[in-house]
């Protein structure tokens, strides 16, 4: 079915403790993606849901996770992979909101990059609730520091990028090893093959949402190219943050050293920036991302892959320093900004003609109109023809 509207979540039957924890976010209303999703999961029906990013999944399972957990029982009793460490802690952090005024809820969050030490002695406050990355959940099997047969909801969030970033095998070992499971949700952008057989061998009679990015939850994201010599794309992110006066920005590159020189290059100019890629270590990671959620970074630079699960609702502007190398990857990073009702805008700086090629077939396969500009003779932008 596809939704196209939200509903009071006060019609959702939800208790009390999640109510007020919602009404601390100051949310009254659903997201179409969780009036779709909420009803099935507390009735323990499987579901596959087909959404944009950053039209609020994670409580669109969330919620029901939290409402079913047993607060007295001490074994593990829903489990939610995702494809990236930042994802998966991301999840955590707003499950944790969810469950604020139920302290019987203990959650784990386990990934790579991170002492197993540390995971493990979490894990012995006995969690119900594990947030994972597929790999290190199955490290922690291996070690018998977890078990998993009790769990009664499995979630696969960004199932799509999951299973094409190969954890395949990890995602149905972990499935197979879930005796207890009573639903299953496939939370995912695109419905790919890798999604659809997981579907047909895990899920039964699944309900399928799908929140197509158009009217109220299309982004308003005003979409800008400019073609510009390569030694000069630097120089045109600081002096557009200059003119449009932008305060919080992300930087997104193809590659890990674009991101480190990106970040130098504008600290050389004067301009408070900050890069992660899969190279930095997850400690200084979590902390450059805590401070561009704080408000307290104005230009975060990242790779595709390292920016997954950063959810802040309040980014002015992205800037696509690199043509993105897949539509879905243009998708996800122009969907940062224009949050919230907020309108937003993207920069994608062009370079050559394969560039130019590229991002003319993005535009054409995820229907976005990406306007031509240039810096004028007064060296403000200005669309391309204008004087």
């Amino acid at each position: 079915m596809e939704i196209t509207q939200g509903v009071g979540f006060d019609t959702l039957g939800l208790s009390p403790e999640v109510m007020r924890a919602l009404g601390k976010k100051g949310f009254e209303l659903s997201t179409p993606i969780q009036a779709g999703c909420i009803p099935p999961m507390l009735e323990w029906r499987d579901v596959t849901a087909k959404a944009p990013t950053g039209t609020g999944k994670t409580f669109a399972f969330g919620i029901p996770i939290i409402e079913h957990i047993d607060q007295e029982s001490d074994q593990v009793q829903a489990v939610v992979l995702a494809p990236t460490r930042e994802l998966a802690l991301q999840i955590t952090s707003e499950m944790r909101e969810l469950a604020q005024y139920k302290p019987g809820i203990r959650m784990v969050c386990l990934y790579g990059g991170q002492p197993i030490g540390r995971q493990i002695d979490t894990l012995k406050k006995r969690p119900q609730i594990v947030v994972a990355t597929p790999g290190r959940l199955q490290d922690h099997m291996k070690r018998r520091t977890v078990r998993i047969d009790k769990v009664q909801t499995a979630v696969l969030d960004e199932a799509d990028r999951m299973l094409d970033m190969g954890f395949i095998h990890d995602v149905t070992k972990l499935l197979d090893q879930m005796k207890s499971r009573k639903n299953l949700g496939l939370f995912s952008a695109t419905i790919s093959r890798e999604v659809m057989d997981i579907a047909w061998v895990y899920q039964r009679d699944p309900v399928e949402v799908t929140v197509r990015a158009e009217e109220e939850n299309k982004p308003d994201i005003l979409q800008y190219r400019l073609e510009i010599p390569v030694q000069d794309k630097v120089d045109a992110v600081e002096r557009i943050l200059r003119q449009e006066q932008l305060d919080r920005v992300m930087v997104f590159c193809n590659t890990k050293g674009n991101a480190e020189r990106v970040a130098k290059l504008l600290q050389m100019r004067g301009v408070d920036a900050q890069c992660i890629h899969g190279d930095i270590p997850q400690d200084k990671r979590e902390k450059v991302m805590a401070k561009f959620r704080r408000g307290e970074l104005r230009v975060f630079v990242a790779t595709d892959v390292a920016a997954r699960g950063i959810d802040v609702d309040d980014v002015d502007a992205v800037f696509n320093y690199d043509v993105p190398e897949e539509n879905e990857y243009y998708v996800h990073r122009i969907g940062r900004t224009g949050r919230a009702k907020r309108r937003g805008t993207a920069y994608t700086f062009v370079t050559d003609y394969p560039s130019m090629v590229r991002l003319n077939n993005i535009a054409k396969h995820t229907r976005n109109e990406i306007c031509p500009v240039r810096f004028g003779e007064d060296g403000q932008l200005a669309p391309v023809g204008d004087k």
